[in-house]
């Protein structure tokens, strides 16, 4: 069997994890230790995140021709790939707040929601709340006033209650 024949179901496997993903972010990870990976690796985890290391000549051949090629330049040294398949702004705000605190761990760059950011544009992307913590904003933006005008309400009739 040919070396391309054994590497194509990597190859598949980047494309079924990339397929009807939100974000991808490549991340430059050599000098993390143990503790430092299983910690970032549970958070992923825990927000729906995927995060996995590959070959970045299999990356590249995974990718080309999809919405995720504007990452190929960043598959230079050792790289894994973040992908959310319901945050677009998980990956690369996990990935920061941990590059924070590890100084090996980087953004490389990354596509959200299809296009491509890179390392500088992707810390922005990475300052994005999460979709729950907009939508609870937006939920109570929404509520506030609804609250406020049902409290003037509830005077007028209690004021009215009292004259009658």
């Amino acid at each position: 069997m040919a070396k391309v024949e054994l590497k194509q179901p990597i190859v598949d496997e980047i494309k079924g994890l990339l397929d009807g993903a939100h974000a991808a972010v490549a991340v430059e990870y050599l000098g993390i230790n143990v503790d430092q990976d299983t910690k970032l690796r549970k958070e992923l985890r825990e927000n729906g995140v995927i995060y996995k290391v590959f070959k970045n000549t299999l990356i590249k051949r995974a990718v080309a021709g999809t919405e995720f090629e504007g990452l190929i330049p960043d598959l230079e040294g050792p790289t894994a790939l973040a992908v959310s398949k319901t945050d677009a702004t998980a990956p690369g705000r996990i990935i920061a707040k941990y590059a924070k605190e590890i100084k090996p761990l980087e953004l490389k760059g990354g596509v959200v929601e299809g296009s491509y950011y890179d390392r500088k544009a992707m810390a922005v992307v990475a300052e994005i709340p999460g979709r729950d913590v907009l939508l609870s904003r937006l939920l109570g933006s929404l509520q506030s006033p609804i609250a406020n005008f049902a409290r003037v309400i509830n005077q007028v009739a209690e004021k009215n209650g009292d004259a009658a």
